[in-house]
């Protein structure tokens, strides 16, 4: 393989956010189950990212807490350089700043905001990775983070996204979907593994030039403890109803079986794609344990 072979590192993204005791709770069962990092999403209806990833700042120690991925459209440089400084400064240098061009047409309608084309969701992408990455450099900007620099992520399969992660990122991010033809926006279903190989690729060979690569993250979908794969199958068809099931049941997005079995699913996914940093979704992260458990730092 002509990629690097990482350690695996795991993240729990706080999809389903309660009371606030609730969520601290499993901020603080996440740590203890040994995932590296908490990420909060950026989608109207669900918690705002910052504040939350101060809450799970006050309540772990080790985690590292990531915005899983920020919908730039709704942010500003200068607005958004000092939620990261002011987040990264109370975590005590912890903050993995995520970042995505967005998706989904109707937040942007509710909050009021400009959708751009896809092209123009990009430029404003990059416009905004620049920027904040000028502002949070300068000895000047306050407050100041702690990590110089703060890590990036960047999400997204599409070539200018991938240039973009390749030549500024400390991690890229794949999910592994794309909006489907027709359909309203945001609405997504799977990519074949073997076109997600061929990003994963296209990364690569974009980052031909850089001494060390972006670190690979890629977000698992559905994570189910089962022996038989015929129910399993039946509830994933849903994510690919085109792929053949040997493909759905070979996809990164989807784990099944023991424990053992998932592992080794994941040691196959890194030799084949190149992801080592893995994200589950938290409905998953209990059943995800065992599996975090046998492969941390290996």
């Amino acid at each position: 393989m002509s990629h690097p072979i990482r350690p695996f590192r795991f993240g729990v993204n706080m999809v389903t956010f309660g009371s606030g005791e609730e969520f601290r709770e499993r901020c603080r069962r996440a740590e203890e189950q040994g995932y590296d990092i908490v990420q909060v999403p950026d989608h109207l209806g669900l918690s705002a990212p910052f504040p939350a990833l101060a809450a799970a700042a006050e309540v772990t120690e080790r985690p590292r807490l990531g915005t899983f991925v920020l919908n730039a459209g709704f942010w500003n440089p200068a607005l958004l350089a000092r939620e990261v400084a002011t987040v990264d400064q109370l975590s005590g240098g912890r903050l993995e700043l995520g970042l995505g061009a967005g998706y989904v047409k109707a937040e942007h309608d509710t909050a009021g905001l400009p959708w751009a084309s896809p092209g123009g969701r990009v430029d404003h992408l990059e416009h905004l990775v620049a920027e904040v990455s000028r502002l949070l450099a300068d000895p000047d900007h306050a407050p100041r983070p702690v990590q110089q620099p703060v890590p990036l992520l960047i999400g997204g399969n599409g070539d200018r996204v991938l240039r973009l992660a390749a030549r500024t990122a400390a991690v890229a991010a794949f999910t592994g979907g794309r909006q489907v033809p027709g359909e309203p926006e945001g609405t997504m279903k799977l990519i074949s593994p073997a076109e997600l190989e061929q990003r994963t690729g296209a990364l690569r060979a974009f980052a031909a030039e850089r001494a060390e690569p972006p670190e690979l993250n890629y977000l698992i979908q559905y994570v189910a403890q089962t022996s038989g794969p015929g129910e399993a199958l039946e509830r994933l068809r849903p994510y690919g109803p085109a792929m053949s099931d040997e493909e759905l049941l070979a996809h990164p997005a989807l784990l099944l079986g023991s424990p053992e079995e998932m592992a080794e699913q994941l040691r196959a996914n890194r030799e084949r794609y190149g992801f080592s940093y893995f994200t589950v979704l938290d409905p998953c992260m209990d059943a995800f344990a065992p599996v975090v458990a046998e492969l941390s730092g290996n």
